[in-house]
């Protein structure tokens, strides 16, 4: 994607993310977030957003500490929120391509602005979600292509981290299939961090991956993110794996 789909994206999640959780109400729990209300998503990504937005507009080097949201409620709260999704939109939009700034995962876009603007515009989508199961209605549609390169990141980006805690005492693979998008992922784990190659690293046999989800691109992108079940019949082999993902997968 261009860095302006990125921000066509990340400004359409965070108008109806704060959309849904205004009905929502901002005491109700979040099912897919334990232990936090929608006041706590909204402070949450309300703060990233600000976060980020500091990055790009001051040009900073170096990871800058996270401040913690002000102890606002209700209708404050929501404007709060509102108005810190804009300001990120408005400096990701208005911003140099040549913009230099720090970043913190391993396989990135081809520019800081790029990363940024990816970043934020599924941390929206994710935490939109989060929403959508506090008000109790399903999840809205996230696009295939932007949903591949959501599990894209996942995968390559934060598992590949030193702190992703999805390990295996003995090398098992993974393998993750996009039935729509035609994308595949090999993801080998063992002790060190998640290895993730794109595409098939065993040619077309399935039998050589201990487990294998199949779907389409929003299921995964969704379940991968520990934001829905990472079941059902898109789950073939060691069902250990997935249960693995959905209790050390969470970031």
């Amino acid at each position: 994607m261009e860095i302006t789909g990125y921000v066509q994206t990340l400004a359409r999640e965070g108008e109806q993310l704060a959309d849904v959780a205004e009905r929502a109400g901002t005491d109700a729990l979040v099912p897919t977030c334990p232990q936090w209300r929608v006041a706590d998503l909204l402070r949450h990504t309300g703060s990233v957003h600000r976060w980020a937005t500091g990055y790009v507009a001051q040009g900073l080097t170096e990871r800058a500490p996270f401040s913690d949201a002000p102890e606002l409620v209700g209708s404050e709260l929501l404007a709060w929120f509102r108005e810190g999704h804009a300001t990120l939109v408005r400096t990701l939009s208005g911003s140099s391509a040549e913009v230099h700034c720090w970043t913190f995962l391993p396989t990135a876009p081809p520019s800081p602005l790029a990363f940024w603007a990816r970043r934020q515009a599924h941390e929206t989508t994710v935490h939109r979600m989060d929403a959508e199961a506090a008000l109790g209605v399903p999840f809205g549609p996230v696009d295939p292509g932007f949903a591949e390169d959501g599990v894209d990141e996942l995968l390559t980006g934060f598992h590949a981290r030193p702190r992703s805690r999805v390990r295996t005492a003995e090398p098992r693979v993974m393998r993750v299939r996009a039935c729509d998008t035609g994308a595949v992922w090999t993801v080998h784990l063992s002790q060190e961090p998640a290895r993730t190659v794109r595409g098939d690293a065993y040619g077309t046999v399935d039998a050589e991956a201990d487990c294998t989800l199949t779907g389409e691109a929003s299921w995964l992108y969704s379940a991968l993110w520990n934001r829905r079940p990472l079941t059902g019949p898109g789950v073939t082999g060691d069902a250990e794996l997935a249960r693995l993902w959905a209790d050390k997968a969470g970031i």
